[in-house]
């Protein structure tokens, strides 16, 4: 990073803090010795990076210190005359992530063990950053909701929960499921690598028989 060329300028998120960057190479030259791989390889390291990414986004461990994070933060803050936990509504909604991050848990185990086993993740490793990154942020959102008109104090405020944190994983979780592959991207590629559907139609592709058939078409009314 220190090679002449590089410049790396912070992007501030909408937490407030700075937490990507975007980086410009202006004539930067690499050293032959500090090549990751073999020249022309740089879209398989590229590749295998945005992968290690995807499955850090999902650790299934880090969703369940959330919720049990979540579970203490409903048992002490109160709405109306009650705990929040007692409420049946946001009850309801606990007992929903529960079984989400429990399933979530169960599909790391499938995957950890087909990787043992030497065999490829499959559909199970697909689902997991869209999933994952998903719950994370509905699980910040209960416990916003959980602590009433607490739940929107942002920024030190001094009646702030846990220094502001289920605020700023709310905001930040939600950047996730845009980051390290949009919720959409995630969507294409379980349809057409997990579940074998066909492939996105291409708009060159598309442009070029439609100009194909318009000429068809022209000819034939020449001939007409």
């Amino acid at each position: 990073m220190d090679i002449p060329g590089i410049e790396v300028r912070p992007l501030k998120t909408m937490t407030g803090h700075a937490e990507f960057n975007e980086t410009f190479f202006t004539n930067v030259r690499v050293p032959v010795d500090q090549i990751v791989g073999q020249r022309g390889q740089g879209w398989f390291v590229a590749n295998a990076t945005l992968g290690h990414e995807r499955g850090m986004l999902g650790d299934p461990d880090a969703l369940e210190n959330r919720l049990q994070a979540l579970i203490g933060l409903m048992q002490q803050e109160s709405i109306g005359e009650g705990r929040a936990i007692d409420n049946a509504v946001l009850r309801d909604r606990l007992v929903a992530l529960q079984a989400e991050v429990t399933a979530m848990k169960c599909n790391g185990m499938r995957i950890l063990s087909n990787s043992l086993k030497g065999e490829p993740g499959g559909m199970a490793k697909l689902i997991v950053k869209l999933q994952s990154c998903e719950v994370a942020h509905q699980i910040s959102a209960l416990a916003i909701d959980a602590m009433g008109e607490m739940g929107i104090l942002y920024h030190r405020s001094p009646r702030e929960r846990d220094g502001g944190a289920w605020q700023w994983n709310y905001m930040f979780q939600l950047g996730l499921i845009i980051g390290g592959g949009t919720a959409q991207i995630q969507k294409n590629i379980i349809a057409e690598r997990g579940l074998e559907m066909p492939r996105e139609p291409k708009l060159a592709r598309i442009s070029d028989e439609a100009k194909g058939a318009a000429g068809m078409q022209t000819d034939r009314q020449g001939a007409a």
